[in-house]
Order: structure tokens, then C-alpha cells, then sequence
């Protein structure tokens, strides 16, 4: 008689916990969650730690499910033994809105996870997750180095006690000497867009990889971040008024100047002294930075020389002298 109780409760489990779960993900309705847990329940996130009570993770499910309207989630497997349970699932979507402060790129993924559930009288009290948003966008290739930062947003990283002051880092970041690139791709509507960066780095010649890093408050931003492939265009002593173009707001940089599109369709700057197309194959979150780490699919280099950026000032590479 006591095993015939224990299955119909095991039974019971299985089925309120599918039914909260089917509705709060595919149907949007996560109130539905709050029947299935304690008053006192918690979520924890196995890999980043982090700790969320119910409100915290309807939330969490509403702004996935607005980013990914599409979502469709299916429980593989639910396991249920004594006061414990085990849930297997996997979830189709298609990334198409926004997810917080990342661009969508209109890329599809399916994403696998499990849950381990804690019971208390039929109600999950904790539950240990391998899997959240973080997760979710790694599955997209849109990796986060926000863990160097323990969870803490810009703001606070930004006055905490152990950073150097703004004017100190600006300081020693003048002593270092680079090139100027413009970066380049074109919008959902086919339009060139592009930026001035000078954070440019080869990161190797096998495989031939670049990197890139790109302020999200810039207006180029959201077409770089849904480019498959961009351009980066190094500077020549001779563009001094095309990179005052990429930093004025006007609404159509590449509106006067010479310009042609590479192999994959990505603007590049005629008189440049050296041009590539690269394919973006990772996109990393930094706070207020991405992190562009691309292959490197086609190479051209003129005879110009390049221009020279030095204390907030631009230089021939020549003769050194100042351009203004």
C-alpha cells in the first residue's frame, strides 16, 4: 500500500512539474510556476553560482521567451526518487529580439540542460540548474567575460576602490602607439555602416585570426554585432579627412567617399593602406565592450603608408609629423 502511495505521488510530481514547466516556457504563462514551488524556494545556477528566488526566475524566463518567440521547449525526462527530482529537457528558438543589452543576430540553436529539484511536501523548495541565459547565449557563439567581474555590473566595477582613475588609464593608454582602422559591414538594409578603432589585434597567422573591440553605445554596433562578416580598413597617411568622417554623426559616412564591397559583401575604404574581409566567429561580452574575434577569409595591402596614432594625436608614419 505505501509503494502504491509512492508512485501516485511520484506520478503526481511528474505531472505538475511537466505541466508548470510546458506553461511558463511555451506558453509565457510562468505564474503557472509558482504552484509547483515553496514560498521559500530558490534557484541556483551550478555554473555562475548565482542565486534566484521566484520573481528572479519568472523573469528570467519572459525576457527569453521575448527574445526568442519562437521557443519551443521539450522535457526529454523527468526522474523522480524520494525527495528529490531530475529534470532532462532541450529548447529550440531563433535569437530575433533583443536579450538585455545583446543585439539579436537572427541565428536558430538548440540548447540542452537539467535540473535537479529538491522537494519539500510535493513542492520544489531549491533547484540546482546547469543552465541559464549566460548558456543560452555561449550555445549562440555570444561567449561573456563577465565573470571576470564577479556578476557586477559597469557601474560598480567601474567605482571599485582597486581600479586605477579614468585620467591614470588615459595616461598610460597614450603611451601606447598604434595604428587607426575604420570597421566596416552594412545594416539589415543592405547600408554601409562603419566605426573608427584603433583596438585592432592580429591574434594569429595560423589559423589566421584578428580581433576587434567595439563600444555598444556606438551607432554601428547593432549591424556589426548581426554581421556574419566585416571589414577592417588600416588607415593610410593620406585619410585623415575619411577618419573625420567616421567620427562625425553624420547619417551617411560612406555617402562622399571612394569605397568597394569585398568577396563576402563588406564596404572597403579605397586608398587604405591595407584592407580584409574576415567571418566573425566569436562574439565576447565584456561590460560595455564586444569582443570580435574573426577569421581572416581575404587580404589586400597598397603601397601607402599607414597612419600613426600616438597621445590623442595623428601622425604621418613617414615623417611623423602631426596630421591634424
Amino acid at each position: 500500500m505505501q509503494q502504491t502511495s509512492t508512485f501516485h505521488a511520484s506520478d503526481h510530481i511528474k505531472t505538475s512539474v511537466g505541466d508548470a514547466w510546458r506553461a511558463a516556457w511555451d506558453d509565457g504563462n510562468v505564474a503557472a510556476l509558482s504552484e509547483i514551488v515553496t514560498a521559500d524556494y530558490e534557484r541556483i545556477s551550478t555554473g555562475s553560482g548565482k542565486s534566484s528566488d521566484l520573481d528572479g526566475i519568472q523573469n528570467e524566463i519572459s525576457e527569453i521567451r521575448a527574445a526568442f518567440p519562437d521557443l519551443e521547449t521539450v522535457i526529454d525526462q523527468i526522474l523522480v526518487d524520494g525527495d528529490q527530482a531530475a529534470i532532462y529537457w532541450h529548447t529550440t528558438g531563433t535569437f530575433t529580439e533583443p536579450l538585455h543589452d545583446v543585439p539579436p543576430t537572427g541565428t536558430q540553436v538548440t540548447t540542452h540542460g537539467s535540473n535537479l529539484l529538491h522537494l519539500r511536501d510535493g513542492l520544489i523548495s531549491r533547484e540546482e540548474a546547469t543552465w541559464d541565459s549566460g548558456n543560452l547565449l555561449a550555445d549562440l557563439g555570444l561567449k561573456s567575460l563577465s565573470a571576470a567581474f564577479d556578476g557586477e555590473d559597469a557601474s560598480v566595477v567601474e567605482n571599485f576602490s582597486g581600479n586605477p582613475s579614468h585620467e591614470a588609464l588615459k595616461a598610460f593608454n597614450k603611451q601606447f602607439i598604434t595604428g587607426v582602422t575604420v570597421v566596416t559591414t552594412k545594416d539589415e538594409d543592405g547600408k554601409p555602416r562603419g566605426l573608427a578603432v584603433n583596438s585592432y589585434n592580429s591574434v594569429s597567422l595560423d589559423p589566421p585570426l584578428v580581433l576587434v573591440c567595439v563600444q555598444k553605445t556606438s551607432s554601428t554596433y547593432p549591424a556589426m554585432f548581426q554581421a556574419q562578416h566585416i571589414g577592417i580598413n588600416i588607415m593610410s597617411r593620406n585619410q585623415r579627412e575619411t577618419l573625420g568622417v567616421f567620427a562625425s554623426k553624420s547619417a551617411d559616412k560612406f555617402a562622399d567617399l571612394e569605397w568597394h564591397e569585398g568577396e563576402h559583401g563588406s564596404p572597403l575604404l579605397d586608398g587604405s593602406s591595407a584592407s580584409i574581409e574576415v567571418e566573425i566567429k566569436e562574439r565576447f561580452q565584456a561590460l560595455t565592450h564586444t569582443v570580435f574575434i574573426g577569421r581572416v577569409r581575404s587580404a589586400d595591402a597598397s603601397e601607402d603608408e599607414p597612419m600613426i596614432y600616438k597621445a590623442g594625436q595623428f601622425f604621418d608614419s613617414l615623417d611623423l609629423t602631426p596630421l591634424g
